[in-house]
């Protein structure tokens, strides 16, 4: 075994013991959680005006916390607070000048934001990936797994200096603060991780990905597979364990697998596993235990955090939070219910709408699936599709037409004084019209989600298809500067955005 399997070995044996502590209830590590947060920062800006020592000295923290402290969204934050926090002011919603900021557009179109990343946040994340990692031990991989490299599909981690401060892609952030035994197992190597021009970093990792032997490859699912796709056409092979046979571990992140995972079983050579995460800009909220087990919220990890009910008690139907949602706790949770998340996090966010949804499998162990967005939804109508529904749905339609759709779209509009739904299908492999892709479609919807089913014979008078290429989707990211590891494209669009893609698709 070579230097970097000796590395890899020692880390995941010598740290197995992180994982053999029992831990507390949920509820527990959450009240401890809060705590810490409020003694850290009590004496910030923020701190004092909401009167953290206050809420420290009550009977219920807890309650205290939510009764005093505002929801806020990245909008109310940044003008408010973190702008004096982006300006170089110390002690502003957490304690200490921070100095990195990860910029994230999301999927909405939106400017960058600036979301600050401060040391304790940093420690956290490295923190629950060693405990990610460790989880390696639970699967039986062959000794020469432990000789090969980590691969990376992220950002550039080229970070930029503005006004003393750094910015930049959460994954340069996290690059720049690797521990050192951990160097030696991560490729690519600085000179290809550190290119900002997505085509040109993919270039460069295609030709150097025969001096590579992989084992793991982290990343989000589309962009990993048109890593793959690259690599499998350039070398003239049937798969890509021809190059990389110890390639065992695909760890994905950042959308709904479900999707692109028959795709990705056309480019293995033999069945492999897979670890999802829950890594954000915010902060790391979610490991994969291993061997099929669904993601766990990390309770004890620098974020204390809170659920609101995702119905149309709390919210609009265009996704915006009422004034007064209801507002629940770990204990207070249900098994199956759909809620968007709010964090109080180790780098001064409080009462953060992130805006991903949740759904609890086990409230018990805090056991979840993402299920969507908050703004990425339709209801026009009351049909309450979510993301989730859609992702299962084109699994289903998948699975009857034996084709394969790794990118979709889909838009609500007023119709006939009624509504209707527009998607653009990119199909990859196999073959299908859009009438036969409707038909699946809208049955499988029905089946899946019961308001949709009764709105299909009322106000959602029809929905159509139009299939096209599935280059078209990355190439309107890369028409709109958004293209590469960290961007996503939307699966529900607003009507400035869907006008463009429609501008788009008929000039190109």
């Amino acid at each position: 075994m070579a230097v970097k399997g000796n590395i890899l070995y020692t880390v995941l044996k010598s740290s197995s013991r992180l994982g053999s502590k029992k831990e507390q209830s949920p509820t527990v590590q959450q009240k401890r959680a809060l705590t810490r947060l409020l003694r850290r920062a009590k004496d910030t800006s923020f701190g004092k005006v909401y009167r953290f020592n206050k809420i420290l000295q009550s009977d219920d923290p807890i309650e205290s916390f939510q009764k005093y402290i505002p929801i806020s969204d990245y909008n109310s934050m940044f003008e408010k607070w973190w702008f004096r926090t982006l300006s170089g002011e110390e002690d502003v919603s957490w304690p200490g000048k921070i100095n990195r900021f990860a910029l994230s557009s999301g999927t909405s179109g939106a400017p960058s934001k600036h979301i600050p990343v401060s040391r304790s946040q940093m420690r956290k994340i490295r923190r629950a990936s060693l405990k990610q990692l460790t989880n390696l031990n639970k699967y039986t991989f062959d000794k020469e797994f432990y000789d090969t490299f980590i691969l990376g599909v992220g950002g550039c981690t080229k970070l930029t200096k503005v006004d003393g401060r750094k910015e930049g892609d959460l994954s340069g952030i996290i690059a720049a603060n690797f521990p050192n035994w951990f160097n030696p197992l991560y490729k690519p190597e600085k000179e290809i991780s550190s290119i900002c021009d997505w085509d040109e970093k993919i270039e460069q990792m295609v030709e150097a990905a025969p001096s590579w032997n992989i084992g793991i490859i982290a990343g989000i699912p589309s962009w990993i597979q048109i890593l793959l796709e690259k690599i499998i056409e350039r070398y003239e092979l049937n798969n890509i364990h021809e190059l990389w046979p110890h390639f065992n571990l695909l760890v994905h992140g950042g959308v709904a697998f479900g999707p692109y995972k028959e795709n990705f079983t056309k480019l293995l050579g033999r069945p492999i596993e897979y670890m999802e995460t829950y890594l954000a800009s915010e902060g790391f909220m979610a490991i994969n235990r291993g061997t099929g087990t669904p993601l766990e919220l990390l309770l004890n990890n620098g974020i204390f955090f809170e659920f609101v009910p995702f119905n149309d008690d709390n919210f609009t139907p265009d996704g915006q939070l009422v004034e007064f949602p209801e507002v629940l706790t770990i204990d207070e949770v249900q098994k199956g219910q759909n809620y968007a998340l709010l964090l109080s996090t180790c780098s001064g966010a409080w009462r953060y709408m992130i805006g991903d949804t949740i759904k609890f499998l086990d409230t018990e162990k805090a056991q979840i699936e993402i299920t969507g967005r908050t703004k990425h939804y339709l209801s026009l109508c009351g049909e309450h599709l979510s993301v989730d529904n859609m992702n299962k749905g084109i699994e289903m339609v998948c699975k009857e037409l034996n084709i394969t759709i790794p990118e979709y779209t889909v838009h609500g509009y007023a119709y006939e004084n009624l509504f209707a739904h527009k998607w653009h299908i990119g199909i990859k492999d196999g073959k299908a019209s859009a009438e036969e892709i409707k038909a699946a479609l809208d049955k499988a919807l029905c089946d899946l989600n019961d308001d949709y089913a009764v709105e299909r014979t009322s106000a959602l008078k029809d929905i159509f298809i139009e299939i096209v290429p599935v280059s078209s989707f990355y190439d309107f990211l890369s028409f709109r500067g958004k293209k590469g590891a960290q961007i996503k494209f939307p699966k529900v669009m607003g009507n400035e955005l869907f006008e463009q893609w429609e501008g788009f698709l008929k000039n190109s």
